[in-house]
């Protein structure tokens, strides 16, 4: 009987030591955050790039590039970033520039009509965050490294993801410009991406 009873006390202790401790993983540490997930407010959000051309500075944007974000600050070892861009969308203001950036020579959009990131390290730097993956245009892939800043906010009752950096690409590393665009003395051959995007919490 005593040795019962001291049974019966002992998983009773354990019971209650266990309801209060903090979740734990199967190896003892405590248990990972969990990751919000975002996704695009096309309208409140722009993806941006900057070329030169015979000595002058050409913008153009963007204008369907759905992003999916799945970030933690204090869980990054399971944040990912995903981006498509739908090259056809381009828009420098200038209808023949964007028919010969669309062309066979350059993005080739009637075969190559997407761009993609995809980030699956996302780590902290000194200035914000860096995802690192692979980005594929005109059907090459490279790694690539992107810089961020990212803040969250409370707005009517949702939580918003604001997401901003910019990227230098080089153009020719991904074969966006074949036969006379290979040159760079009229273009060059870095272009510089920047963005600056709205995310809805889920």
């Amino acid at each position: 009987m005593l040795r019962a009873s001291l049974t019966m006390i002992c998983t009773a202790t354990l019971l209650a030591v266990a309801s209060v401790a903090p979740a734990t993983t199967a190896l003892g540490a405590p248990a990972a955050a969990a990751v919000p997930h975002y996704t695009l407010d096309p309208a409140k959000s722009s993806l941006e790039f900057a070329f030169t051309q015979a000595g002058a500075l050409n913008k153009g944007h963007f204008v369907r590039f759905p992003v999916s974000l799945d970030f933690a600050a204090d869980n990054l070892a399971a944040s990912r970033l995903e981006v498509g861009v739908e090259v056809t969308s381009l828009d420098t203001g200038d209808k023949d520039r964007d028919d010969t950036l669309r062309g066979a020579d350059l993005f080739a959009v009637a075969k190559f009509p997407q761009a993609h990131f995809s980030a699956a390290q996302i780590v902290k730097t000194a200035a914000g965050y860096e995802a690192a993956g692979k980005l594929t245009i005109r059907g090459v892939t490279r790694d690539a490294r992107v810089p961020f800043t990212f803040r969250t906010a409370s707005e009517q009752g949702t939580t918003v993801g604001y997401m901003s950096g910019k990227v230098t690409i080089r153009r020719l590393d991904f074969g966006v410009g074949q036969g006379d665009w290979k040159a760079t003395d009229q273009v060059g051959n870095d272009v510089v991406v920047s963005f600056a995007l709205r995310l809805t919490g889920h």
